[in-house]
């Protein structure tokens, strides 16, 4: 190939394939779904228990027209032929802690509503939490649980009607405790018990059943989440990178699983597996139900009758004795996508965060920033720092490479001088042009390929800003308050054009004028993608930029000196 349309290529290529990648591994159409179905749930109820309260909470709401039975998995597989049932109203109970503001349905005992206090929804609003889930016309998002099998509670005739018990606050375990009783009439005595933590994302859902008849009781426990088509409210919906949008889950042949919604409209998941977990992901955040790690349990994803999305799992089936009382718990977490938190919950959960093929390199990247982090408070400062610490390591590596490059502009002259003798004769050409660079001692490949090794390493660390929830409202200096947003003045993606227009200059020019001509341009055509990017992401592409430039600068002007 050409070296100099090799070195054109390599050149683009640093910016460019980060750019396709992404597009290639996260977009996806994302349409808003129909939501004239759905009842509506006002963001702040009515009248719902508070935490010490003892009494319920009504909102009137209007006809769920939508059959909640559909929602309702069986002990093999979802099912589907299930008559309608509809709801005129529901109850809803508050659970709050330090991280979760959870809101639960007494009709099946679903969490509708999980806000997150620590994270706001936006950064000039500091009243307003994020919402991760939320069942309203705006977007279907929820959490549920509940029991099935020849005595469970939830069933063809529709969710279990629950009644409020207490709520219950352990300072010494710092918990807050929320039990509701089923209502139901048969030998069952069921209570349904959330326990949240404080400084913790996830919540404990246990039922506790009770046989007071005299045969054996057989009911399985189930946990899903159900999630509408409707697009995150932190996605990016500029031009750029749409972040995935979907569900995960582990296998024993396969760590991370992940299906975008038309892959389980398309194809349907179910499978037994020991362990595990099952989860919905968006940017920044993760919901995710974790079932007993010591036992087996039939994961499925489907499509409802409404066309929302469910993926959970029903557990093994639980026999129990007449008066006898048995717990069974799942453990869900809400929040976000906080690897050290994640990795203690189960194993290979904290891979929804998701680096993509080169989260081997990403990892030790992101662990090195948090380090960072730690001592200079700033993360604008720690992405700086360390792009200087991988830049430095590849010091030796890419001064080989532009030593070849600064090596190939000197002899510019000489390259265009045979073109023009040989231009038609591609053969003697060819010929003429080896002869050269080894006359010269050039290597054609040596300025490209040390640039295409580092290519995966800087790839990797851009995973990394990408999906660290940590940059989400994080302030660099001055203007830029969010570096998980686009810089409001465009100042880093003009300084980012700037510098790659002067790495640019140094390198050596193209003689095919198309070439230059897009090398000329390209500096002006990434900075206008850049203008929407993260100011985290462009801070970063500046920064090596900087750094390279530098680096290239004063190699050309040593080469040159020498062969002056």
């Amino acid at each position: 190939m050409n070296p100099t349309r090799l070195l054109l290529l390599s050149t683009s290529a640093m910016l460019t394939l980060l750019l396709l990648i992404e597009w290639n591994e996260f977009s996806a159409e994302q349409s808003v779904s129909n939501a004239a179905d759905r009842f509506a749930i006002s963001d702040q109820p009515s009248s719902t228990a508070s935490l010490n309260s003892t009494i319920t909470g009504t909102d009137s709401l209007e006809p769920n027209p939508a059959d909640d039975s559909d929602d309702i998995p069986t002990v093999i597989q979802p099912s589907t032929d299930t008559p309608t049932i509809r709801t005129v109203g529901r109850s809803l109970i508050d659970l709050t802690t330090d991280s979760l503001d959870l809101t639960i349905d007494l009709r099946g005992g679903d969490i509708v509503r999980a806000s997150l206090p620590k994270f706001l929804e936006q950064l000039d609003n500091p009243d307003e939490p994020f919402l991760l889930l939320e069942d309203n016309t705006t977007r279907t998002y929820v959490a549920q649980s509940g029991l099935i099998g020849p005595d469970g509670i939830d069933g063809a005739s529709g969710r279990a009607d629950y009644r409020y018990v207490a709520t219950n606050i352990d300072p010494e375990n710092n918990s807050t405790e929320v039990t509701l009783n089923w209502t139901g009439s048969s030998d069952l005595d069921v209570q349904k018990i959330f326990t949240a933590y404080d400084n913790h994302h996830y919540v404990d859902v246990a039922f506790q059943v009770t046989n007071n008849g005299s045969n054996a009781a057989n009911v399985t426990s189930f946990a899903q989440l159900k999630r509408d088509n409707s697009p995150a409210p932190d996605s990016n919906t500029g031009f750029g990178m749409q972040p995935f949008l979907g569900v995960a889950l582990t296998q024993p042949e396969d760590r991370y699983t992940k299906f975008d919604f038309n892959d389980i409209a398309d194809e349907p998941f179910s499978k037994q597996l020991e362990g595990g977990w099952i989860a919905v992901m968006q940017h920044y955040f993760v919901s995710a139900w974790i079932p007993n790690q010591t036992q087996s349990h039939y994961f499925f994803t489907r499509k409802n009758s409404s066309g929302d999305n469910v993926a959970g799992f029903t557990n093994p089936a639980t026999s129990i004795a007449p008066g006898e009382s048995v717990v069974l718990s799942n453990r869900l977490y809400i929040g976000p996508k906080d690897q050290p938190a994640l990795a203690e919950l189960a194993d290979y959960l904290d891979l929804v965060i998701d680096y993509g093929f080169l989260w081997w390199i990403a990892k030790p990247l992101f662990w090195l920033l948090t380090q960072i982090q730690a001592l200079v408070v700033n993360w604008g400062a720690a992405i700086i720092l360390l792009t200087i610490l991988v830049k430095a390591a590849f010091f030796q590596l890419s001064a080989a490479g532009y030593r070849s490059m600064a090596k190939m502009r000197t002899v510019q002259p000489k390259i265009q001088a045979v073109r023009d003798q040989y231009a038609d004769d591609r053969n003697k050409l060819n010929q003429a042009m080896m002869d050269l660079w080894k006359k010269e001692k050039i290597n054609p490949m040596g300025g490209c390929l040390p640039l295409l090794i580092q290519m995966p390493v800087f790839l990797a660390l851009y995973w990394v800003l990408m999906e660290s929830v940590e940059l989400r409202h994080a302030p660099f200096v001055l203007w830029i308050t969010d570096l998980s947003a686009m810089d409001p003045y465009f100042v880093l993606p003009i300084l980012m054009g700037i510098s790659m227009y002067l790495m640019q200059s140094l390198n050596p020019a193209p003689p095919d004028p198309i070439q230059a001509k897009i090398m000329q341009y390209m500096p002006i055509a990434f900075t206008f993608l850049m203008l929407w990017f993260p100011a985290g992401l462009v801070l970063y592409w500046l920064c090596n930029n900087v750094l390279s430039f530098a680096q290239q600068y004063v190699i050309t002007r040593q080469i040159e000196k020498q062969a002056g």
